[in-house]
């Protein structure tokens, strides 16, 4: 038996008709005859392509507002009948079948209606789509016989072959569609899974099952011997570095996509403390090295960037509003080197300018830095198991803190206090940060005691420590002695904040009073494994 299948006959029914009308024509001129349902028949039929509505094949209207109308044996008997077996045939000859060749369904937009944070579970009920699975699953069950097309990126490579074929399609083509419409469902029910899931009130499952689709491979994980794939969650509403349109380099890798989705936070984080100014943040390895609020996007970036220069080459560099001109010269100054640059999105003269600068620099639109407000759960895998927990989503509110020693401090200090210990949640524990006026001038990341963390902050702090601003300390969590404070006072730190909690607490207050050291407790501790 030949793999070459004639094409003559085709259904056609999308919800997203780009390029439908092009490749509906096409299919004409090759002599195919064309069905399709509601406004699909209605754009080719005002295209003026001759189309025959479903409802002529299956005898029945559609019904139901519209659930009802492609589920029939007029259609499914046409798309699974095999040609090779005479019980087949004569079946569907018997009760008046004849094959569908080719489908063309792209499914009802189901993810991106529950993108939008408004939308009710009703209006995102009706987007899922029963009949456009079933006839794709049909097709492609049937792919030795029946070619299932699933989106308008496939339209051309169907049309060239029928043309390179003399209006048939070949197996290997068949095989490869009918993959990727197996794959598209998969994706879809997993979708609809995962919304499904998000909206039951159990925080924490006895069984939990997680719904995630593939996304795309990557070259490797976090070190070239280890194999790695990117999943996404199809039911999160929120802007992610999975969601966001490269629109300028490489494709992102395995770190790149975590230090990204780290700095992604940083930002929303930022925005959250200081709504109505401009914020900048440069991490590396997840850690900010640099992070930084003013008044305008291009001042935010310099501060941000020179709170660890070194650091900062290399690194991923976030903004919080669409990047200008302005920001994208100065991003571009000097012998700077980023691997990825996140933003809302990018004026063109911007864009060209940073693509320019940096052939491979990945340059990320994320959209509006907006939170669905929805529970979240973050999950760690370790070896036999998984972590479960809330995402830290605490907000620092400078008015609900503890004064515990020194002098009272002003609403300026404690907004720029705000700032810096909304910085140092984004540290690696132990964490201590030092900034002033809005600006991180130095981190200790990572280290296995506070202490060590406060003198690897006040190192690359440097000098700068002292100056017309009060130079504020914040540590993830508390002291459990004073010695850490000793050393951050000893620098010249005049304002220092922590969660409090140590049975020694009372001695870094006296420390704090001795040197009239401001010290500030938030009663929330931050620690970031």
């Amino acid at each position: 038996m030949s793999t070459l299948i004639p094409i003559r006959r085709a259904l056609i029914s999308v919800s997203d008709k780009t390029d439908l009308i092009p490749f509906a024509r096409s299919l004409v001129e090759l002599g195919v005859e064309i069905i399709s349902t509601g406004g699909t028949a209605r754009a080719v039929s005002e295209a003026g392509i001759q189309v025959i509505p479903v409802e002529q094949v299956t005898g029945f209207p559609e019904m139901m507002d519209g659930r009802i109308k492609t589920l029939h044996p007029a259609i499914h008997g046409a798309l699974l009948g095999r040609r090779d077996l005479d019980a087949h045939m004569n079946a569907m000859a018997e009760h008046d079948i004849t094959p569908i060749d080719l489908v063309c369904i792209n499914l009802y937009p189901f993810e991106q209606t529950i993108v939008n944070p408004e939308v009710t579970p009703e209006e995102a009920i009706e987007q899922i789509d029963i009949g456009g699975p079933a006839m794709l699953r049909s097709a492609a069950k049937n792919h030795a016989f029946v070619t299932v097309v699933t989106g308008a990126d496939q339209y051309d490579r169907v049309i060239n072959e029928l043309k390179d074929h003399d209006g048939h399609t070949t197996l290997d083509l068949r095989r490869d569609l009918a993959a990727a419409a197996f794959m598209r469902t998969a994706q879809y029910d997993t979708a609809i899974s995962a919304w499904m899931c998000s909206r039951r009130e159990e925080e924490f499952p006895s069984l939990l099952r997680l719904t995630y689709a593939h996304h795309s491979d990557l070259r490797y994980g976090e070190n070239p011997h280890q194999k790695a794939v990117l999943y996404s969650n199809p039911a999160s509403p929120e802007p992610s570095v999975i969601t966001g349109r490269v629109l300028h380099g490489k494709p992102l890798s395995y770190n790149n996509i975590n230090d990204a989705a780290a700095a992604l936070e940083l930002i929303q984080d930022l925005g959250d403390v200081a709504p109505d100014r401009a914020s900048a943040a440069v991490l590396k390895h997840t850690n900010p090295c640099g992070a930084a609020t003013a008044d305008d996007l291009p001042t935010a970036f310099d501060l941000a960037y020179a709170g660890d220069p070194l650091a900062a080459y290399g690194g991923i560099l976030a903004l919080s509003r669409t990047v200008d001109i302005e920001t994208a010269r100065r991003i571009c100054d000097g012998q700077k080197f980023l691997e990825v640059i996140i933003a809302p999105d990018y004026h063109e003269d911007a864009l060209a300018a940073l693509g320019e600068r940096w052939k491979n620099v990945r340059l990320l639109a994320i959209g509006a830095l907006t939170r669905s407000g929805r529970r979240q759960i973050q999950y760690r895998s370790i070896p036999g198991g998984m972590l479960a927990q809330e995402r830290d989503l605490k907000r620092a509110i400078a008015g609900n803190w503890s004064h515990a020693a020194g002098p009272q401090l002003d609403d300026v200090t404690l907004a720029e206090a705000a700032f810096i210990w909304t910085v140092v949640k984004h540290v690696k524990s132990n964490a201590v940060a030092i900034g002033r006026g809005g600006q991180l001038l130095g981190a200790g990341a990572g280290q296995m005691d506070r202490v060590a963390s406060c003198r690897l902050a006040v190192e690359k702090a440097g000098g700068r420590i002292t100056g017309d601003r009060p130079a504020i300390a914040a540590s993830d969590a508390f002291f459990p002695f004073p010695d850490g404070p000793q050393v951050l006072i000893d620098a010249g730190v005049s304002v220092i904040v922590h969660p409090g909690g140590s049975k020694r607490d009372q001695e870094t207050f006296d420390l704090c009073n001795e040197r009239n050291v401001t010290c500030m407790l938030t009663g929330v501790r931050h620690f970031r494994h």
